[in-house]
Formats: C-alpha cells, structure tokens, sequence
C-alpha cells in the first residue's frame, strides 16, 4: 500500500473531502488545506512527497502558492498536481511554467486524479534523467549523442530542431510542456520563436514520424506530451 504524504487544497468543503477520501483508500497519507495561506504554513512546516493544488482560493490563489512553493529550498522539489476548472487554460500554462508537474480539470473522476497522482509520484521517484542515454520507447531509440532516431523501418532524417522537441518530449514521457517551455528547451528563454513556430514543428515531425507520431500528443490550449504507455 502506498504510504506517500499528500497534502490537498481546496476552498471548498465537498471537494476537499471527497479528494482526501480518495486518496486515503488507496492507502495515501493525507493532510487538508482550505487557504493558500494555510497551504503554505502546512507545506513549509511538514514533510510532503506531493501536493494537490487548487487554483482558485480565496486571499492568496493557487498560482501564487506554487510561485511560493517553487521559489523556497525546502519545498521547490514537491510535485504539484493542480486542480482547475474548465477554461482556465492561461492559469494552467502559468502553473506549469511555474513548476508544476501536472493538472486535472473540475469536474473530475476521482479514479483519474488518483492515476494522475499515481503517475507523477512514479515519476519523482525514477532516477534523474541521463542527457546522454539513448531513450527506447515505443519502438523508437532517439541517441542524443548521435541525434539520430530509428525505427524498426530504419533511421529518420529529423532537423536540429526537430530532434530536439522529441528529445524533449521524449525523455519525460506523460509530463506535460507548454510551447514556451519547448521553445526554452530547444533554443534558450531568449530565442524570439512563437507558439505557432512549436506547433509546426510538432506538424512536421508527427508527418516524418510516420505511425509513431501518434505518440506525441497536443493537450489543447496548453501544449503537449509524449504518452507515456502504448
């Protein structure tokens, strides 16, 4: 059974509730939060393994509280899973270029935030990422060394850039990237390349990808991930 300690925030009582209830079945550890303010004081006086974040709390919201969290040594590395109500896609870009792991929109399946949960956790866990490993996944060995990716049908020719997006959404299969984080991870926070520039560059890679390209997958109005299982 899972033994992590998870620490959850939200403003309203029914949901708090029903997100811990969850969480404390499948064998989590589980502390509550009504505020960011208290949120904050909780996070900086315990010992958390995830948290997960409302954005919308009354004083200081849930953006602020992972900008807080992400800027302070002794709670920067916690992942955060943030809950959002639909059409907030701006708030969902500026958590995860604060730092945040990953997100689930209101209403939500309990079933599906606690794989969500599940998963980020695995991830945490995993060794850190090796610049210089050869990645295999889903049929595919993309060799930073070389830059060079093959398939079972053999080698294909990607651009720099090219190479580069799948590397980067490769090497962290089911995370997701905002188009600015790509584009930082490709060229540097100072590189003048808009959000179009990343969604063509994802076109053409998908078409020389050929069937694999179905593993790169568009998160709508945020960016995009490679999936993590077949």
């Amino acid at each position: 059974m899972a033994k992590e300690n998870i620490l959850v925030v939200d403003d309203e009582a029914d949901i708090l509730e029903l997100v811990q209830f969850n969480l404390i079945r499948e064998g989590y550890q589980v502390t509550g939060a009504a505020s960011g303010e208290e949120a904050l004081k909780r996070a900086k006086a315990g010992s958390f393994d995830l948290i997960v974040l409302d954005l919308m709390l009354p004083g200081i919201d849930g953006l602020e509280v992972a900008r807080v969290l992400k800027n302070d040594k002794k709670t920067e590395q916690i992942p955060i899973v943030m809950l959002t109500a639909k059409g907030e896609e701006v708030d969902v870009v500026t958590g995860l270029e604060l730092g945040a792991d990953d997100y689930v929109t209101k209403p939500f399946s309990p079933r599906i935030l606690v794989a969500r949960i599940r998963a980020v956790l695995r991830r945490k866990s995993k060794a850190p990422v090796d610049d210089s490993a050869v990645i295999s996944i889903h049929g595919l060995e993309i060799d930073p060394g070389r830059r060079l990716v093959v398939t079972d049908d053999g080698p294909i020719d990607l651009t720099y850039t090219e190479f580069q997006v799948l590397y980067i959404l490769a090497r962290r299969p089911g995370w997701v990237f905002t188009r600015s984080q790509i584009v930082d991870g490709v060229r540097g926070s100072d590189y003048p390349v808009t959000d179009r520039s990343v969604d063509v560059q994802i076109v053409g890679l998908r078409k020389k990808l050929g069937s694999y390209g179905k593993y790169i997958e568009t998160v709508r109005g945020v960016g995009y991930r490679f999936k993590e299982t077949p």
